[in-house]
């Protein structure tokens, strides 16, 4: 999930920014500290904006200023649960990453489909009954159900493809149109009951 936080933090500016703008330089030095790194927040992406900026402080020893700043952030962090959607980034034997948003995210062979699946060496995932085939580029939808995120490097999201709903966006178009022709059968069945019925009662 993405969010918008506002947060508060001393901010160093290095010498080397003291002729740009103070917001500039302020929001460069944040940049450089905080995106692309992993908080207790989730992933910072890209700063927003800065909001307020403090006094500067200079501590002895050190030739940067410091400066209390006030700064909104978009950041990401995944929820357990959480359906995303993806782009298939590597296909494996063991299963495919997806590329979720700034994390790849690890789709079991087991967690696939409901099918049985061999993966073949042009990198093709197939499910035996149904002839699905996943391969990369492809779009999916999964379920978070497994999230691990220790440091930026080690970051690893497990995911399920195996649930209504879910899936490639492929599969779940063709789900729902045979649900909405089942549906039309069905209706249609009834009417065909129902002007039976009032026949007979006629009689």
């Amino acid at each position: 999930m993405y969010a918008k936080l506002q947060l508060k933090s001393n901010i160093r500016v290095p010498p080397h920014l003291f002729k740009s703008d103070l917001k500039k330089a302020v929001s460069s030095a944040i940049e450089k500290e905080f995106v692309g790194h992993l908080g207790k927040e989730g992933l910072f992406i890209v700063v927003l904006g800065v909001n307020e900026v403090g006094d500067g402080i200079i501590i002895p020893g050190d030739g940067a200023i410091y400066y209390e700043t006030v700064f909104d952030m978009l950041v990401y962090k995944p929820i357990l649960q959480e359906v995303v959607n993806g782009v298939v980034s590597e296909v494996t034997e063991f299963g495919v990453f997806l590329r979720i948003g700034p994390i790849d995210g690890l789709v079991h062979v087991s967690q696939v489909m409901d099918d049985f699946v061999s993966y073949s060496t042009a990198g093709v995932l197939t499910g035996k009954e149904s002839k699905r085939t996943l391969k990369v580029k492809d779009v999916v939808r999964a379920r978070i159900i497994a999230i691990s995120l220790k440091s930026m490097k080690g970051a690893k999201l497990g995911l399920t493809m195996r649930q209504p709903g879910l899936g490639k966006i492929e599969w779940i178009m063709a789900e729902k149109k045979k649900e909405e022709e089942a549906k039309t059968v069905e209706k249609e069945e009834k009417k065909v009951k129902k002007k039976e019925s009032k026949g007979k009662k006629k009689k």
